[in-house]
């Protein structure tokens, strides 16, 4: 079911795997283990038969839903826990806790009948007051959630968020399986929000409780239920035997930790047999790779975001013609084939292709030394004199980074700017210093949560965004990107985020670079995989089995 005024993406694409067994049973499990009783002995070796491994480049920073920041927190947190609503394989909305929903004829009262008999992990049915009391959260200055200011339409969000109301008037359970929210304005994407990984329904009873301890030890409805986290190494789910949508045909899901995203590590213990899927590492040859038999070499193209970010609000970076003479000394295109060759897409702005509102015409930032020189003598800065090593962040320090900022120093050093890089591969580190505004420039890549162009735009460039992580604020971009929110036809929406976006291009608060592609290799043993334009972080592994020859 599709809600009234969502907007249905022009292209999405899901994958379905289905391949012929080649992988031997795992004969050797038995060797040396005491046999206290077949049924016993059998169970273990159904359990790990059926166990998924997969790499994580980063510990996540929280698995409390309404926290979460970053893509490796999310690519846990969507297994255990479910939303009123979710995306599926084409990224339209679908129903999750909630079974159906309506709205009122001016879309501003939006009305929600749950699943009944849902229960979560420790035993209780999820009920309505559940829900309410999960989107209040949202909203709670103390959560600090990156995704409150969206929730804002509702009706008496800020008054509670502002302190002057004690609850959200706008938030209303009519009974234990219906709850009600009412809105200020029409939100033409407001159900697909209802979908995003921070949305999660919490159980009130456990997070009162454990209050910051319910980030590492948590509770949900979803199909996968949390058992440990071993920091640095490896986190642990299990299956949910009760899961309303069917038990997942997987017994356990293992996130096996590799910090700093170590490609060539994932990919050795894949080719070993340790994973079930991995990414591609570094220097591969991807035309040998999507011949080879011995494993599914995927790729499709994702709505996401490459880009070094500025922070605005420091000096150099507060003159936009020292970001834009960055912007034009960087060779990207040369980044693209030298480094990537065949992998990624050039950014010549924030939107990607596959995306509502994509703007073919936009020319961005070509690599133009002369030009840069310009605009730097413009601001104060003839030959570079005077601003000192620029410091570029970044979280990865893999073998393709390196050689990416080798090429970056040596296109700024070509117009007079220093620059020095540091790495930080602990990934809640690094991401605390952006949210702070420390890291005068960084490394970072931005997937969306929603299949909509505010997901990008309005997330990552409204001087109120959930995730301006740069300081930015442009009252015409503001009102461009509120116009598009509100706005009931899609040609207007366009219109106006394409204004925006070019705005943004001019004021330069990113040098974006390419948008990705998913790319992955999986067992020839792995069935049923879906992978959508969200990529990674929402495959529904409880559809996944494993399939490998006796």
């Amino acid at each position: 079911m599709r809600a009234k005024g969502g907007i249905r993406p022009p292209f999405w694409l899901a994958l379905l795997l289905s391949v012929p067994v080649c992988a031997g049973a795992l004969v050797s499990f038995l060797v040396g283990e005491p046999v206290k009783h077949a049924s016993v002995v059998a169970s273990q070796l159904e359990d790990t038969e059926r166990s998924y491994r997969r790499p994580l480049a980063h510990d996540p920073e929280t698995l409390d839903p309404a926290r979460i920041t970053d893509v490796y927190s999310r690519s846990v947190a969507n297994q255990i826990f479910d939303g009123l609503v979710y995306f599926d394989a084409t990224v339209n909305v679908g129903p999750a806790l909630a079974e159906f929903w309506r709205s009122s004829r001016d879309n501003l009262t939006w009305t929600f009948n749950l699943r009944k008999n849902v229960k979560f992990h420790h035993g209780r049915e999820l009920v309505a007051d559940d829900v309410v009391f999960s989107l209040i959260r949202l909203l709670d200055p103390k959560t600090g959630s990156s995704v409150s200011e969206l929730f804002m339409n509702v009706r008496g969000a800020r008054e509670f968020a502002d302190g002057k109301a004690k609850t959200v008037s706008g938030l209303v359970a009519l009974d234990r399986h219906t709850v009600r929210i009412s809105l200020n304005a029409v939100h033409s994407a407001f159900v697909s929000l209802l979908a995003v990984g921070q949305a999660k329904i919490l159980p009130r009873d456990i997070v009162e409780a454990r209050g910051d301890a319910f980030g590492v030890q948590p509770i949900g409805t979803g199909p996968f239920r949390f058992l440990r986290w071993d920091r640095g190494k490896e986190l642990v789910l299990t299956a949910n035997p009760t899961y309303f949508q069917a038990p997942p045909k997987l017994s356990r899901l293992v996130f096996r930790i590799f910090p700093g995203d170590q490609r060539h590590a994932m990919d050795d213990e894949f080719r070993r047999g340790n994973l079930e899927d991995a990414p591609i590492p570094p220097g591969a040859d991807r035309a040998r790779l999507a011949k080879d038999p011995a494993h599914v070499y995927v790729k499709r193209p994702m709505n996401s975001v490459r880009f070094y970010g500025f922070n605005t609000r420091i000096k150099p970076l507060n003159d936009r013609r020292v970001r834009q003479a960055i912007s034009h000394a960087i060779d990207r295109e040369t980044i693209i084939q030298d480094v990537y060759p065949g992998q990624y897409v050039l950014a010549n702005g924030v939107i990607p292709p596959t995306m509502l509102g994509y703007n073919r015409a936009l020319a961005g930032y070509s690599y133009d030394p002369a030009r840069a020189r310009e605009l730097l003598a413009q601001a104060g800065y003839p030959g570079g004199r005077g601003l000192g090593p620029l410091v570029i962040w970044s979280s990865v320090k893999r073998d393709d980074i390196l050689r990416e900022h080798e090429l970056i120093r040596k296109s700024l050093a070509t117009v007079g700017v220093p620059v020095e890089i540091r790495y930080l591969t602990d990934w809640p580190t690094f991401s605390k210093m952006i949210d702070e505004g420390e890291l005068p420039i960084f490394l970072y890549a931005w997937y969306a949560d929603v299949p909509d162009p505010d997901n990008f735009l309005g997330w990552l460039f409204h001087s109120r965004g959930p995730r301006n992580f740069f300081g930015y604020r442009n009252a015409e971009v503001d009102r461009l990107l509120m116009g598009a929110r509100t706005a009931g036809d899609v040609q207007l929406r366009v219109d106006q985020y394409r204004k925006a976006e070019q705005l943004i291009l001019e004021d330069a608060p990113i040098v974006p670079i390419f948008h990705h592609t998913y790319e992955r290799l999986f067992q020839t043993y792995v069935r049923n995989v879906e992978v959508s334009g969200l990529g990674d972080a929402y495959i529904p592994f409880r559809k996944i089995w494993l399939e490998r020859a006796r």
